[in-house]
């Protein structure tokens, strides 16, 4: 069953083959977490989001289209899940730190003391200096590369992964590569 492809696994969990469905699972485990946790920084809520969008596939799976790849359908779950991890996240209003004169504690604090970005270079190598610039880019533009180098999407996958015109991605991926490269300079 490993050799098979995700079609004929899809097609053979419907027949009642519940290890077809732990074999799409085994295939798409790790890239799935690996694209929530570049979207959502965190790797606690980047298993709770890979687990409920496994959640997600398992319930409509039935509904999948297999004319269609289900690389950008699983991904797409995958994005959705992290959208609506952020939706339902509560935030702190910067209000609720001012002091009574008027003061916010919090902004006083928030002074960046981190490291330029060729300390960085010299002290942690150009790997972990490229990951807290991609920390820094907007969850979309994160995303959007992050496909295209990690897990080697093309533009049109993308753009079905996030149901979006493929000139909006290519328009995006060329943004966050300069936005990277001024966070590097």
């Amino acid at each position: 069953m490993e050799n098979f492809s995700d079609k004929q696994l899809i097609a053979a969990y419907l027949r009642g083959e519940e290890k077809s469905f732990e074999v799409l699972i085994g295939r798409y485990l790790k890239p799935i977490y690996r694209f929530t946790h570049r979207y959502v920084g965190n790797i606690q809520d980047a298993e709770d989001i890979t687990q409920d969008a496994f959640l997600k596939v398992w319930r409509n799976l039935k509904k999948f289209d297999l004319e269609k790849s289900f690389k950008t359908w699983i991904f797409s779950i995958a994005k959705n899940t992290c959208i609506d991890f952020f939706r339902k996240k509560k935030t702190i209003p910067f209000s609720m730190f001012e002091k009574e004169n008027g003061e916010n504690a919090l902004l006083e604090t928030l002074a960046d003391s981190s490291p330029l970005p060729d300390e960085l270079l010299e002290r942690k190598g150009i790997g972990e200096t490229l990951s807290k610039a991609m920390e820094v880019l907007s969850p979309k533009y994160r995303s959007v590369l992050f496909l295209r180098y990690n897990d080697h999407f093309n533009f049109r996958e993308i753009s079905e992964t996030f149901n979006e015109p493929i000139d909006t991605i290519k328009s995006r991926h060329r943004r966050a590569l300069i936005l990277l490269k001024k966070l590097l300079v």
